[in-house]
């Protein structure tokens, strides 16, 4: 009888595994001739008519992959299960930190699976308050989302944006604080921001860039951003432009009114590289010209506050793992610096600062992981602030005169617990801790570092159930994103805990290209030097098959955005390394990503097919253009957003198209598109659940994943 079960259990594993290698007939995609000469080189691009978004074809076409995919995935049995733990751990409460503005506190709190967060207002801690903002409210699927919150200093008045469908184009109101009512100043929609208020509440700082005609958000460039001021009560015709510079069209600006009311610090970037500029304009004096603190362009100048003349600026100009100096403004070279806090030796990064309560609050990253310490004006050191566990510290705002702030602490098995600091006592007291259904202890939580090709050590962190078996046979998820300066780490997910308890080891690599050593670890992951981050994250995955986490066929690879394109490069580069593949709205087409919408700003961390050494770097990686007929790649499943106008939805079509008619092997490889959505921010959670549903289940029938019984719970 027992032989006969377990025959019986192989086969329909065996079944299992044959509807999962079973080939799909994919929809047709038709070839166009569109060939672009890049310095001599014939590029061909077949499905450039994919790039618009509005064509009744390209329409056509995504509604015709989605139902393959949706039939494909119907199929799997235990997705059910998995949507249904999905959402009960995602049902808890979620409060985010409170911030002052006059007499009021602020927070956000969603009471488990609401779509949106809801924005509270209370004049006392100990009590709820009333709803200033419910989202909720503006759309049945929840796919109106709100975007900034600016609060004027008395807390009179907010300027707020929502956005809808995930676009990054949004609308921004203002309303009265107390009445709730809105005011009748009107602004139309586009890629505004809200910066910086005057301290008297009579109006604010805002950057714009020239709109755009209707239906173009997905093939606009936009460039010429300007700096204005909207005074309560006019027309926006009437907003004064404060600062623009038509001369250099790339320049982008961000503003902030200092807390003494008497400077505009103005900040100016270029692109999303992480140097700046920083101008002045003294707002005491009625006319005064802007004029530069910071006019080299050798690094990033972050204005923590000023004493009158002397100007406290966290940086790394001359010190690539930062540090905080004191500027005269008498006196601003850089020689007449004071430094207050010096860059640390070894390989320790001042990540992060912030200046309230006559104190600084600065966050080291130590091998990735964040260590707070206090320090009194003078750079003194006052107090550490440090976890309990492995895990990430995060928080410490707030404005100069306060005597308290919040931070919280999570990890991959500690859902975020606040902490409010109170510096009159020096402690810290659990403000808001969530009941969630996790117990910590059964998960275990380490850091591991790996040499990559070169020798260089990177760091990894892992999640997983306890009492692992190190038999290269545990289905793992290798995460990372690598560039632009930001850093991994650690912070709890419901889904990543279920795919803990599926079974699953959860790796988030700490690839060259983030912030985590500092400007060096960056720059070693960008332009020329990308390939370094390629290589990383197959060193990773190389290292987690060689210690016995995993093997191939039980190993996935995860990224989003430039996360996406590191997958694509990496598969397509070393097909025969993964068990399957998720690139999320990612960056596919690294010849064209630059045409469309604020591409172009990722010139300074990728380069530019405009010029020969751009084109000859960015065709040796370029997702779409290094996959090659008769290959057999991995399981992939594409995800992006039909309005995605961050990075269009063109670079996973394209890049879908041509792994489909590429394919040699029976893996199926599909895309996922969201409708009504965009680059992720302000995805409703329904949506969110739903897409991470799709995207575990398809893993579990190709690393041929089974569920554990307590999924039946």
């Amino acid at each position: 009888m027992t032989c006969i079960r377990f025959r019986a259990c192989a086969l329909a594993l065996a079944a299992t595994a044959l509807v999962a290698q079973a080939p799909l007939t994919y929809p047709a995609t038709r070839k166009a001739d569109v060939v672009d000469d890049y310095f001599g080189t014939k590029v061909a691009d077949p499905y450039r008519w994919l790039e618009d978004d509005h064509s009744a074809e390209t329409a056509a076409w995504v509604a015709a992959q989605n139902r393959v995919t949706q039939a494909y995935l119907a199929q799997i049995p235990e997705r059910k299960a998995i949507e249904a733990r999905m959402t009960r751990l995602w049902n808890f409460e979620k409060y985010g930190a409170p911030s002052k503005h006059g007499k009021y506190y602020t927070y956000s709190y969603n009471s488990g699976l609401q779509n949106q967060a809801v924005i509270y207002l209370t004049e006392r801690l100990e009590e709820k308050g009333r709803v200033l903002f419910d989202p909720n409210a503006l759309s049945a699927d929840g796919t109106v989302a709100l975007g900034g919150l600016r609060f004027s200093e008395d807390g009179a008045f907010v300027a707020y944006s929502l956005s809808k469908g995930g676009s990054d184009v949004s609308t921004w109101k203002i309303r009265n604080v107390a009445t709730g009512a809105d005011l009748p100043d009107a602004f139309p929609a586009g890629r505004m921001a809200v910066n910086s208020w005057a301290k008297d509440g009579s109006g604010f700082y805002y950057t714009d860039y020239p709109k755009v005609a209707a239906g173009k958000a997905l093939t606009a460039v936009y460039k010429n951003q300007k700096l204005f001021f909207h005074k309560l009560g006019d027309p926006v015709e009437k907003d004064v432009v404060v600062y623009a510079r038509p001369d250099q069209p790339d320049w982008g600006f961000g503003a902030q009114v200092t807390d003494d009311g008497h400077w505009l610090v103005i900040s100016q970037r270029q692109g999303t590289e992480r140097k700046n500029r920083v101008f002045l304009k003294d707002l005491r004096k009625a006319g005064s010209p802007v004029v530069p603190l910071f006019d080299r362009y050798d690094g990033s100048y972050s204005i923590l506050g000023n004493d009158g003349d002397t100007f406290y600026v966290h940086t790394d100009a001359g010190a690539p793992r930062h540090r905080i100096v004191a500027v005269d403004l008498k006196d601003p070279k850089p020689s007449a610096w004071k430094d207050l806090i010096p860059e640390a030796k070894g390989r320790d990064v001042l990540a992060g600062a912030d200046l309230f309560g006559n104190t600084f609050a600065v966050t080291w990253k130590v091998d990735a992981l964040n260590v707070v310490k206090l320090y009194d004006l003078k750079g003194r050191f006052l107090k550490e602030i440090r976890p309990e566990g492995l895990g990430t510290l995060a928080g410490f705002n707030g404005r100069r005169e306060d005597t308290e702030t919040f931070y919280t602490f999570t990890s991959y098995n500690q859902p975020p617990t606040l902490f409010r600091y109170d510096f009159k006592a020096g402690k810290s007291t659990v403000f808001r801790q969530p009941k969630v259904d996790i117990r910590p202890a059964e998960f275990e939580v380490k850091e591991v570092f790996y040499p990559s090709k070169d020798g260089t050590k990177v760091p990894m962190f892992l999640a997983y159930k306890k009492g692992l078996k190190l038999d290269g046979a545990n289905p793992t998820l290798l995460y990372a994103y690598g560039g632009f300066n930001i850093a991994q780490a650690p912070g709890y997910s419901p889904i990543a805990q279920v795919w803990m308890e599926m079974g699953g080891v959860y790796a988030v690599a700490c690839l060259r290209g983030g912030s985590e050593y500092g400007k060096d670890w960056w720059e070693a992951g960008k332009r020329e030097k990308k390939q370094n981050v390629f290589d990383d994250f197959i060193a990773a995955a190389e290292w987690l098959i060689k210690e016995k986490y995993t093997a191939t066929p039980k190993l996935a690879i995860q990224g989003g955005s430039n996360g996406g394109l590191l997958v694509g490069a990496c598969m397509a580069q070393r097909p025969d390394l993964f068990g399957a593949a998720l690139p999320a709205v990612g960056v596919m087409d690294m010849l064209r990503y630059h045409t469309f919408t604020i591409g172009w700003m990722w010139k300074s961390d990728y380069m530019s097919s405009d010029t020969p050494e751009g084109f000859a770097n960015l065709i040796k990686y370029s997702p779409l253009h290094n996959l090659k007929p008769g290959v057999k790649y991995p399981p992939t499943l594409v995800t992006t957003g039909d309005h995605d106008d961050r990075v269009v939805p063109a670079h996973s079509h394209k890049f879908i198209a041509t792994l489909q008619a590429d394919q040699a092997g029976p893996a199926p490889v599909l895309t996922r598109i969201e409708t009504n959505a965009g680059h992720g921010a302000g995805k409703p959670t329904a949506k969110l659940i739903a897409e991470r549903a799709d995207l575990w289940a398809f893993l579990v029938r190709n690393l041929h994943m089974k569920l554990p019984a307590s999924f039946a719970r």
